[in-house]
């Protein structure tokens, strides 16, 4: 079982950066593959960004690739997702989640077992 607490999120203006983590609590984090999700007011929780558990491949929803970078630091059990020319539709709670390692990443939230309890981003225009 693992822990997850999210920070880093806050107030940022329009083509600004932030750069989230996520603590992992316990000695098997190693073994978890990560994802980053987000909800809006009013909307479904989605797929941002995943990383496998090795930090060798990641995988990005469109409407962030080339902007967003996930990372992770095993041996600090952390896993981070920076963020840079944010955009109004940026703006949203964002949760790290996880689940058992795989070749496959997973993209939907209910093939993730474990979910941080969310850090809000508000992107200004």
């Amino acid at each position: 079982q693992v822990q997850l607490v999210e920070s880093g999120g806050g107030l940022v203006q329009a083509g600004g950066s932030l750069r989230l983590s996520c603590a992992a609590s316990g000695r098997t984090f190693s073994m978890y593959n990560m994802g980053w999700f987000r909800q809006a007011p009013g909307k479904e929780r989605e797929f941002v960004a995943a990383i496998r558990s090795s930090g060798t491949t990641t995988s990005y929803a469109d409407s962030v690739k080339g902007r967003f970078t996930i990372s992770r630091d095993n041996a600090k059990n952390s896993a981070y997702l920076q963020m840079d020319s944010l955009n109004a539709e940026d703006t949203a709670v964002y949760y790290c989640a996880a689940h058992a390692g795989g070749f496959v990443l997973r993209t939907t939230p209910k093939q993730y077992n474990y979910w941080g309890q969310g850090t809000q981003v508000t992107v200004s225009s």
